[in-house]
């Protein structure tokens, strides 16, 4: 009777010793995944509200670009700035080009596009806009004056004879520039853009030198 009594008591405690980890392991591993994704959720949900989207924002106000066009200009400026090669005197008296041609005349007006604009100038150090026209014509030998309204008082052509390479003058002759065709110039224009192309503007006309 003893040892039927002792194992009634002895293996249900066995049973309850073994069970009871058992139980204890499976809620602490349920509580613990549970636990796992909180975090997981939590830290995605701090990363994409708190880190992404103000950064966007502050990038896109605080920062500008500077056009390809204006870093240009910027650099011809630049590398004229101490200009020190041949003036308007030199170079008509022994011009580099042979003689008065329409498409050398652009070709070198482009060479200065984005030089600087001085007012008085006549040099890539800065141009004004008859000194700029003036130092173009003077590769050919061209002597004009350094006036624009002198310059607009030569032989004027009709409109639909402008070919480029002519003289174009806009402000009642305040402003000369050179004709590229097309309905466009290169001028000496302001400080702020310097030597640039742009559309004739106001009341224009051409007056053709050379030939």
């Amino acid at each position: 009777m003893l040892p039927l009594l002792v194992m009634g008591v002895a293996v249900p405690s066995i049973f309850a010793t073994v069970a009871l980890p058992a139980y204890a392991y499976r809620s602490t591993d349920s509580e613990t995944a549970e636990f796992s994704t909180a975090l997981s959720v939590g830290a995605q949900n701090l990363e994409v509200a708190a880190a992404v989207e103000p950064a966007m924002v502050a990038s896109r106000d605080a920062y500008g670009a500077t056009s390809a066009a204006e870093m240009a200009r910027i650099a011809q400026a630049a590398r004229y700035a101490s200009y020190s090669g041949p003036s308007v005197r030199d170079l008509l008296a022994n011009p580099p080009y042979p003689g008065y041609d329409p498409n050398t005349i652009v070709s070198i007006a482009m060479q200065y596009l984005g030089s600087p604009y001085v007012y008085g100038g006549a040099s890539p150090a800065g141009f004004d806009c008859s000194g700029f026209t003036q130092f173009v014509f003077a590769h050919v030998g061209i002597s004009l004056p350094h006036s624009s309204s002198a310059q607009g008082r030569m032989t004027a052509i009709a409109p639909e004879a402008a070919m480029a390479g002519d003289l174009v003058f806009t402000d009642g002759g305040g402003h000369v520039g050179i004709y590229l065709g097309n309905g466009t110039m290169i001028h000496a224009s302001t400080p702020a853009t310097g030597v640039k192309i742009s559309k004739p503007w106001g009341n224009y006309w051409f007056v053709r030198v050379g030939i």
